[in-house]
């Protein structure tokens, strides 16, 4: 099966001299199409760096990064930033949903965004699979966390995105809200042969994904698919 994503040696440096800081020292993974790969690592550890460098939202220092074969880093910035729009889908611990918008128009506007047409049935089916139907017409400050991260998993999951990146997506929610969530995120990540790749702290949490990747110091400490099946 093809790697959707794949990064080379990839570097990010802060500083220089006695005070620079290596956040990712030489990274090179790669993640299949339809896989759902959690990446550990504690505070400080260089994932949330890796993230943003993934979803081109800060360029590295050294090294590549491929998402359906294109190196995002060879392009400039307005396309760069179409490419991500278009083949990245993001959630993140904080929702980052628009409070003016309801729930309905937070999902649809990256699409509109884009000025594409909008796919009415598949976000009927996204709507339906994360339970958000009497929810639509709600504003963001009228629905619970849980409710939030939903409806942005369900934006996520609009454009039909490449690959989507979840930065530690349960942050903010309770244990039962945290489980209930993580499996909705699993759950379409099946249903609509979605490759996710999400970032946390949480050991617990990163055993609902197929493959874990754990990170220190900016380099992989280690890989390896549950079940014992481990290789660097």
């Amino acid at each position: 099966m093809q790697n959707i994503l794949e990064t080379k040696d990839l570097r990010k440096y802060y500083g220089t001299g006695a005070n620079q800081v290596r956040a990712l020292d030489g990274v090179s993974l790669s993640v299949k199409k339809g896989e759902f790969v959690a990446v550990v690592g504690t505070s400080g550890s260089g994932k949330s760096t890796l993230l943003h460098m993934l979803g081109g939202l800060d360029r590295p220092t050294a090294g590549k990064v491929f998402v359906e074969g294109t190196d995002i880093f060879s392009l400039k910035d307005d396309a760069l930033c179409i490419f991500r729009r278009r083949k990245i889908g993001f959630v993140f611990q904080s929702y980052n949903l628009v409070p003016v918008l309801n729930a309905e128009e937070n999902i649809t506007l990256p699409i509109e965004l884009d000025g594409n047409r909008i796919d009415r049935n598949f976000i009927r089916e996204i709507v339906e699979i994360l339970g958000l139907e009497q929810k639509l017409n709600s504003l963001p400050g009228e629905l619970s966390g849980g409710q939030q991260q939903r409806v942005a998993i369900a934006r996520a999951l609009a454009t039909k995105p490449a690959i989507i990146l979840a930065d530690e997506p349960t942050g903010n929610l309770d244990s039962a809200t945290s489980q209930d969530v993580l499996s909705l995120l699993k759950v379409t990540g099946d249903q609509f042969g979605q490759t996710i790749v999400m970032i946390t702290h949480n050991e617990e949490i990163a055993q609902t994904a197929d493959r874990i990747i754990r990170i220190e110091d900016g380099r992989i400490a280690g890989s390896g698919y549950k079940g014992g099946d481990h290789h660097a």
